[in-house]
């Protein structure tokens, strides 16, 4: 091979290992790129839910915080431990007498007895008491409120005004449907609230199976 030839190709060798390089650095680029816009789209994706979350939240807390429409107070409620039935002056009961073992909060898909859930209030649990024949989709809405939250009592109830009714110690909110924002508002003001007689006292090691 003639040092021109020789030459020619170290020539032709050079440029195309100069070209390779070219596009190496390009597709480390594109990659490093793409790269980057997933890790921002993942992270963007991750951080929209929890800042819906902290807005969703405090939306409800402000809701709780002003008058909810809707709320009836009563007030000058006894609380003595009775055996037998109470006659209570609403349905569901929002206080008063009531038995000595109070009722398991969670939710249950059979009535529950009113003195036993009465007692559960005392302790600050909010009642969401509902009507027999509500849609399922809807009681499924009803009994998610009770999820995490070891002070919401959810079972079906006889004889209410209301298709859904959310009972705490001495305050009642009749609603008709369970989106209802004020149910949220009431569940944030109401559980473990100041109305509460005795804060802190368990919602569970009563009576009653939960589902």
């Amino acid at each position: 091979m003639s040092k021109q030839r020789h030459q020619e190709r170290a020539e032709k060798v050079a440029a195309m290992r100069a070209e390779q390089q070219r596009k190496d650095r390009k597709n480390k680029i594109l990659i490093f790129g793409t790269t980057g816009v997933v890790a921002v789209g993942l992270i963007t994706a991750a951080a929209i839910p929890l800042v819906n979350q902290a807005q969703q939240k405090a939306e409800i807390e402000a809701a709780a915080n002003a008058p909810i429409e809707g709320v009836e107070e009563t007030t000058d409620l006894t609380s003595n431990h009775v055996e037998g039935t109470v006659d209570y002056a609403s349905a569901p009961p929002v206080g008063g007498d009531h038995n000595a073992v109070w009722q398991n909060c969670g939710v249950y898909t059979e009535p529950v007895v009113e003195e036993h859930a009465v007692h559960s209030l005392e302790h600050g649990a909010v009642w969401i008491a509902y009507s027999p024949d509500l849609a399922a989709d809807d009681v499924a809405t009803l009994a998610a409120k009770a999820e995490n939250e070891p002070y919401v009592l959810v079972s079906p109830y006889e004889g209410a005004e209301s298709p859904i009714t959310l009972s705490a110690w001495g305050f009642q909110l009749e609603v008709d449907d369970p989106a209802d924002p004020r149910i949220d508002a009431f569940l944030e003001r109401y559980l473990q609230g100041e109305q509460t007689p005795e804060p802190g006292a368990a919602c569970f090691g009563g009576t009653g199976t939960p589902v």
